[in-house]
């Protein structure tokens, strides 16, 4: 415990009986008028906050800013990589299970061979696809990986007899069964160049049916009958709150079949790659970039600054705020990665992308680890002269010793009903909504077994608990403290009371464009502490109609604290009189997938809790290390001072927080201001609370029951005595009326 912290904690003992019971009375019986409130800014100005300007969404720019230094990279490239496995449900990654594997039909051809393939990567949720093995080769051979993308029928794909014959002329394709059959031909050639290789299906397409094409790649509209407190599907606001997506699904599902692959017996799991186009590249880049048993990577036609991937599968809440898909590819460095550019969104690669890239890998001191093919001759694609930039790739830095050129050569091509895997001795495993809801289910359940087994115990003071929530949490909030030198704090006015000054201006935060309205009351005996009053109508619920402070104000006042308040973003002066904030922004996308806002932008609740954490920083700066700062959360702030004080406990005194109860997993609706993805998962709100431990805590709205997360995590920090439960529970509505219990 820090010196500060054992200093507050024993003003915080010294206090409990005294002037803070005291103020806790006023506000259950007093009530808190509504008054308007000085302004900081002119009638009808909004604040110049660059949050209030368009969203973002998955056609902005995405630029990928190279490392000062290995250190810089270690640092950002664990952030990122967190950042992946929080939004992708990954974190913690689900226990592995029995596969349970299949392999049987094999079907025998001159140079290789193909078999068909099944198993489980979570229990029910079946992995399909065709492995093709080399013939005449002996001892272990390199392993590869080839997600198919987002082309008709996956794995089955057909391109038509017309389609290769353009292809052909346009220099695109060479044979008319390569053409027409592009994702097989990858995979023959491989197999003919001494390579073990899955083919396996991407959720919706071939083989696996039991989350449907339309709702793993098409999905439109929020399903009512799936949007349950208990019981849900994917898209509803309850997968959101606890970060279960379609894309999380079909990642896992890659890294099963990477455990699936290196299990075999003839394959070298020192030697595994992957490649794969289009949806197909971002599973290439996504696992290249989780999965450190991938030695080698071709991500083709997908990695760019610029269009970041269309698809419900290739879009999860939290992934791409701040960071996008060259950042992810990064991630791979300095194992060899090549990348190919076409007449579509990678067109720009080579001069917006790839030079940084190129610089990280010299800064690795790999630099002939990295290379792009930009054939921007070609539209999307993986044709002939991509696919034969790949073989090329993976002969070299699989080790495979070929003689070069590698040309691909002709091959038959396997109808459907040759590589599908079921059969009346292999039925298909049953699917639909009902299936789905069990899928979900057990996700749930096994992340719950696995917090659960993390809860704060005395035996090591919590430290797993911060490893794995907190560090969760970082990101699901998405910012901490920041720093002293990028906040300013501009007056516009300052008027002088009986008892008080009152100063109003605003607190940007230059970095991030933020600018909140902020109110300072400063007594004429100030003592060296300060109080943070949040409220729910912003800086005006520090005030009656009068315009004189709310009494529970005028008690911290009088007692020598000074007071500050202020509009979080969307209340007060960032809305117009009267105004309330009842749904959300989304961007222009149609599809009510919640990933394609709150991919690339934070929520408001996020975004409330970025601007407490502000004040913080502000108040801290502003009155000096050795300050007293206590932070009320109170009249329905409750839940965004909780989130707070779970990233900023260390330079808070100590807090008053009433919850009213509040829980993400209560959140029925993706554009409500409470809003935000991942906020059930770690053990809702009071798993944020417990992160606050120890500091002293005065906690409202809980019970003992509600709470006893909470009481165990003081209890593994050594301070049980920090944290006071208040009897009873003071609404926002009965503060506001003059109603409510003593506490």
């Amino acid at each position: 415990m820090t010196n500060r912290n054992i200093r507050s904690r024993d003003v915080w003992l010294r206090w409990s009986a005294g002037w803070l019971v005291m103020v806790l009375f006023s506000q259950a019986l007093s009530g808190v008028a509504r008054g308007g409130g000085p302004r900081a800014l002119p009638e009808g100005q909004l604040p110049a906050d660059q949050r209030l300007q368009p969203l973002r969404d998955l056609n902005g720019y995405f630029p990928f800013q190279p490392p000062v230094d290995r250190a810089e990279w270690e640092r950002r490239s664990e952030q990122v990589r967190r950042r992946m496995q929080v939004a992708l449900g990954l974190w913690p990654l689900p226990e592995p299970t029995p596969r349970n594997a299949v392999i049987h039909g094999r079907i025998e051809m001159p140079d290789y061979t193909v078999e068909k393939v099944y198993f489980e990567s979570l229990p029910g949720l079946f992995v399909t696809g065709n492995l093709y093995r080399p013939r005449g080769v002996s001892g272990r051979v390199p392993g590869v990986l080839s997600p198919h993308g987002h082309w008709a029928q996956g794995r089955f794909h057909d391109a038509g007899r017309d389609a290769v014959r353009r292809d052909i002329v346009r220099g695109a394709e060479r044979f008319e069964e390569g053409g027409r059959h592009p994702l097989q031909a990858r995979c023959v050639q491989l197999a003919r160049m001494g390579c073990v290789v899955f083919h396996y299906d991407m959720l919706g397409y071939a083989d696996s049916q039991q989350i449907s094409y339309q709702l793993a790649h098409r999905f439109a509209e929020q399903r009512p009958d799936m949007n349950h407190p208990e019981d849900w599907g994917l898209y509803s606001p309850q997968a959101e709150s606890h970060l279960q997506s379609v894309m999380g699904l079909q990642t896992y599902i890659s890294i099963r079949a990477l455990d699936f692959l290196e299990s075999l017996p003839d394959v070298d799991p020192t030697r595994l790659a992957v490649t794969g186009a289009s949806g197909g590249g971002t599973q290439t880049f996504i696992l290249g970039a989780l999965d450190s048993r991938v030695r080698v990577g071709f991500p083709a036609v997908m990695v760019s600054t610029a269009m970041q991937g269309g698809c419900v599968c290739e879009n999860a809440c939290l992934l791409r705020i701040g960071v996008g898909n060259v950042d992810f590819a990064a991630l791979f460095a300095p194992r060899p990665q090549a990348l190919t550019a076409a007449d579509d969104w990678t067109r720009e690669m080579e001069t917006q992308g790839f030079p940084e890239l190129r610089q990280l890998y010299a800064l690795l001191e790999a630099p002939d680890h990295v290379r792009l093919h930009p054939y921007l001759w070609f539209g999307h694609n993986f044709n002939y002269v991509n696919r034969a930039a790949m073989y090329d790739w993976f002969n070299r830095h699989l080790e495979l010793g070929l003689p070069v050129p590698i040309v691909e050569e002709a091959y038959t091509p396997l109808a459907p009903a040759e590589l599908t895997v079921w059969n009346e001795e292999h039925p298909a495993p049953p699917g639909g909504d009902p299936f789905e809801r069990e899928l979900l289910s057990y996700w749930k359940a096994d992340t719950d077994r696995q917090l659960a087994a993390a809860r704060p115990q005395t035996a090591d003071g919590g430290e797993r608990f911060r490893e794995l929530i907190g560090a969760g949490l970082e990101i699901v909030i998405g910012r901490g403290l920041p720093a002293e030198d990028s906040l300013e704090f501009q007056q516009v006015a300052e008027e002088d009371h009986s008892s008080y000054r009152r100063m109003v201006g605003l607190l940007r935060h230059r970095p991030a464009g933020e600018e909140l309205p902020v109110v300072l009351l400063v007594p004429e005996q100030a003592q060296p502490r300060t109080a943070i009053w949040l409220s729910g109508a912003g800086k005006s619920g520090l005030f009656q109609e009068s315009g004189e402070p709310v009494p529970e104000v005028a008690e911290l006042l009088a007692r020598g604290l000074t007071v500050l308040g202020v509009d979080l973003i969307y209340q007060g002066e960032f809305l117009a009189a009267d105004q309330q904030l009842e749904r959300t922004r989304r961007v222009e996308n149609p599809r009510e997938a919640a990933a394609y806002t709150f991919g690339y932008n934070h929520t408001v609740f996020a975004q409330r809790v970025h601007d407490v954490l502000s004040v913080v920083a502000y108040a801290r700066q502003r009155g000096g290390p050795e300050d007293e700062l206590v932070l009320f959360g109170w009249d329905g702030s409750g839940p965004w001072a909780a989130a707070a004080v779970c990233q900023a406990a260390g330079e808070i005194s100590r807090a008053v927080i009433a919850t009213g109860g509040f829980r993400f997993a209560a959140v029925d609706e993706l554009h409500s201001p409470d809003f935000l993805p991942g906020g059930a998962k770690y053990f809702d709100l009071p798993g944020m609370l417990a992160l606050a431990a120890p500091l002293p805590l005065r906690l409202a709205g809980e019970t003992a029951e509600s709470a006893a997360l909470i009481q165990e995590a003081y209890a593994a920090a050594g301070r049980p005595e920090n944290l006071q439960l208040l009897s009873g529970e003071l609404s926002a509505a009965a503060i506001a009326e003059g109603i409510g219990e003593t506490p």
